[in-house]
């Protein structure tokens, strides 16, 4: 291992200092500055290209880029999806900074209505591959479930990318649990990315610039997880003006304030959302208080709170505040007593430094925290309980950006996390103070990293992008470490047509501890510790995209193979609650997962959209262990996420200037699900009561039947006046298909003797067609 660490440290230093030759003499200048938007607000990721050149870079979070260019006179090309593409002749004899403003699309759906080819032509291009980007302005125009525009649920229809159910924005990426993906806001870790018991996300989409998924080829600068990185970011504010923008739909309304801080010197942005169930359900309650046979309604509804500020400390520093919060509160109490609590949430906030040191060399450096617990509470006449959790973090990481020349461009940085685990924390009490318990089980972690990658253009046909992540997890005396190399590759068979190639190993070093059985959600995030060896994975993946129709379409195939490592699954009746030898209750195995990805996009043009399709299997082995037999009797087995095919189309089409309409469907392979083949029956004693006894096979050996769903929308646009207004109607389930969300059984009794003769399956499907009417606007 360690021959193979300084072979790789060899090459790069190699490569790195193979820069300056002969080849590559001419003059060369660096051309930087910011991409903003008509209204001076930062675009994150928008690309500076020269395409006679066959180059071009994307700009960062802040908008900030910089590229190398050879002396003369160049044609670049600027694009950021949803605004109209730049094209400017610059003659550069010297060093020079130089920022560009983009005026948005003039219609709703200039969120992918693009002049010129330039995105898809960068995506081809890039060597990073199993990248998704999408916007905010993008998912608004698809229909939407109640019509609450979800990010995540948007990136489900990308191929890859497999929901967890009916009506869940839980993400499953190329094979992997839902735990296995780091969620991070403006660089700061979410832990829980989920409202409404998994229905709707905590991004709200007002508040929102981008967010890049990644399932596979991941950058050096990112670690922590297994299977992808989504990565949000918030969009800065109006600089210029005062704007409100918001909406009211059916079970939720939103505001958001923007506006600047000093003009030409900082903005702010603060968005807000709330949902009303409750005040229906409370009223509903009050009017049947006293009905003896009535049961009251749960009490429910979900809050959270976007805030972020910038300011310019001079020509090269720029400080950003990040701020998010977010809770989930949900309330019972019964006629006879009984009565139970459930709240949960993250608090995140982030601090973000930018200096340029020059026009090659940036850095960020940004102090985060995240704080993400839930609590239950029950109580039942004189006694009670409390259950909670929590997981903290305090983190600091720095990311410098180094143009070192036309052919290598670096990245290095390093990341330090100091996680608080509170795992369980019970208490139980009496009314008469006869009884008393009190139990808190707590950790401690720290994790870092350190890292650095090169993108290297070798020629105009190939570019590569390698790097080296070295991690480290220490909690109490238990320490690990991990090596984790990155590739990624491009070459050009063509001018139209890439191929591609990925590997990357990632490290796993805090683990979700799930109880699927119980009727509310518990989740508790547990340290590598003891016996609870890091999770990891290797993940290679190749591909090939073709430029079709003049520029007007992406084709990509991709083909991926996933090997995971000491995957966690805990032992049948495991006790999760303020256990203090949590250790002994987990199991560990092996996974597995492949597949085939389609996708054609369309970025041009009236009617844009994507099809993509995916053929993929995931599997998993528990041996027996710890005095199990370990689960499945140690024989493979396929998890609940695995999906045989995927198919997701995605059309928007601008049917005139004020109306616009949008669709998608969904077809996918049923879950795997375990259900009883056959029950016996038997009798302690004769004559007494009977027991019926179901018979598992193996475990998900059944699958339930295949989901499909089609959402239409129809988004009208008023006349503008004294700012932006629509409404957007949205049907989801438009043909009213009942999907499986889970199956029980019911007895089947003969009609004269009253006795059990069988049992008769019984699906439950959760939504039918749903309509739904959202009013927007933006003043």
């Amino acid at each position: 291992m360690r021959f193979r660490l300084l072979l790789f440290v060899s090459l790069l230093g190699l490569l790195v200092v193979s820069a300056p030759l002969p080849a590559w003499a001419q003059a060369r200048f660096t051309l930087s500055g910011y991409v903003r938007a008509d209204s001076k607000e930062a675009l994150p990721g928008a690309t500076v290209a020269a395409p006679a050149l066959g180059t071009g870079v994307t700009a960062d979070s802040t908008g900030f880029y910089s590229v190398s260019l050879p002396a003369g006179t160049q044609d670049l090309v600027i694009s950021f999806i949803g605004y109209q593409t730049l094209t400017r002749t610059i003659n550069l004899t010297k060093n020079q900074r130089l920022s560009f403003s983009l005026a948005s699309a003039n219609n709703e759906l200039g969120e992918v209505v693009v002049q010129g080819s330039g995105t898809l032509e960068q995506k081809l291009r890039a060597p990073q591959m199993s990248v998704e980007r999408l916007t905010a302005r993008e998912a608004k125009l698809l229909p939407a479930l109640f019509g609450e525009v979800d990010i995540l649920k948007t990136l489900q229809l990308k191929p890859g990318v497999q929901n967890g159910g009916e009506g869940t924005s839980g993400l499953f990426v190329r094979g992997g649990s839902a735990d296995q993906n780091l969620f991070l806001l403006d660089d700061a870790v979410v832990y829980n990315p989920s409202h409404l018991f998994g229905l709707f996300s905590v991004f709200n989409s007002d508040a929102v610039q981008s967010v890049d998924l990644y399932k596979g080829g991941f950058p050096a600068q990112y670690g922590g997880r297994l299977s992808s990185v989504v990565d949000v970011k918030l969009r800065q504010g109006n600089p210029e003006k005062i704007g409100v923008s918001g909406g009211i739909g059916l079970i939720s309304s939103r505001l958001t304030v923007e506006g600047p801080v000093k003009k030409g010197k900082g903005s702010f942005l603060v968005s807000g959302r709330r949902t009303y169930f409750d005040i229906f359900t409370r009223q509903i309650n009050k009017l049947n208080e006293g009905s003896p046979d009535y049961n009251p309604i749960p009490d429910y509804y979900f809050y959270d709170f976007n805030f972020k500020a910038n300011y310019k400390l001079g020509d090269n520093d720029q400080v950003f505040l990040t701020g998010y919060l977010g809770r989930d509160i949900f309330g019972f109490n019964s006629t006879n007593g009984f009565n139970i609590s459930f709240n949960w949430g993250n608090t995140v906030g982030s601090l973000r430094w930018n200096h340029v040191f020059s026009p090659k060399l940036y850095v960020n450096t940004t102090v985060s925290g995240t704080d993400y617990k839930y609590q239950i509470g029950n109580q039942l006449d004189q006694f009670g309980f409390g259950i909670s959790s929590n997981i903290r973090d305090q983190a600091i990481r720095t990311d410098f950006d180094y143009a070192l020349s036309k052919r290598h461009a670096l990245k290095f940085g390093a990341t330090v996390t100091n996680h608080q685990f509170g795992v369980g924390r019970l208490n139980a009490n009496s009314g008469d103070g006869t009884l008393n318990i009190n139990s808190d089980v707590h950790y401690t972690g720290q994790e870092a990293g350190v890292y650095i990658s090169d993108n290297f253009r070798v020629n105009k046909n190939l570019q590569l992008d390698y790097g080296l992540r070295l991690t480290g997890f220490q909690s109490g005396s238990d320490h690990f470490g991990g090596i984790e190399p990155r590739f990624a590759g491009r070459y050009s068979i063509s001018p139209k047509t890439s191929l591609k190639l990925s590997y990357a190993q990632m490290y796993q070093y805090v683990h979700l501890v799930t109880n699927s059985g119980a009727t509310l959600p518990t989740d508790i995030w547990y340290p590598s510790r003891l016996n609870v060896k890091p999770q990891r994975s290797q993940q290679v993946a190749t591909g090939v995209s073709f430029l079709l129709g003049n520029g007007k379409f992406l084709l990509t195939d991709e083909v991926y193979y996933k090997w995971a490592h000491h995957q966690v699954d805990f032992r049948d009746g495991a006790q999760l609650f303020a256990n203090s030898d949590l250790d002994a209750e987990f199991l560990f195995g092996n996974g597995w997962a492949y597949g085939n990805e389609l996708y054609l996009e369309k970025k041009q043009g009236r009617t844009t959209g994507w099809i993509g399709y995916t053929l993929a299997w995931t599997k998993r082995k528990f041996p027996p262990q710890r005095g199990t037999t370990g689960i499945n009797n140690g024989e493979t087995f396929y998890p609940t996420y695995d999906r045989r095919h995927n198919l997701t189309a995605v059309v928007l089409h601008q049917l005139s200037t004020r109306f616009n309409l949008t669709g998608s469907f969904v077809f996918s392979s049923g879950n795997p699900t375990t259900l009883p083949q056959s029950r016996f029956i038997y009798q302690d004693i004769y004559g007494a009561n009977y027991n019926v006894v179901p018979v598992y096979p193996e475990r998900n050996s059944y699958r339930l039947a295949s989901y499909h769903r089609l959402d239409l929308g129809v988004v009208y646009k008023f006349r503008p006046r004294h700012g932006e207004q629509d409404l957007t109607l949205s049907i989801y389930n438009a043909y009213n298909h009942r999907n499986p969300y889970f199956i029980y059984f019911d007895q089947v009794k003969d009609e004269q003797t009253n006795l059990v003769i069988g049992y008769r399956a019984r699906q439950v499907s959760l939504f039918p067609v749903i309509p739904a009417l959202t009013y927007n606007f933006k003043f």
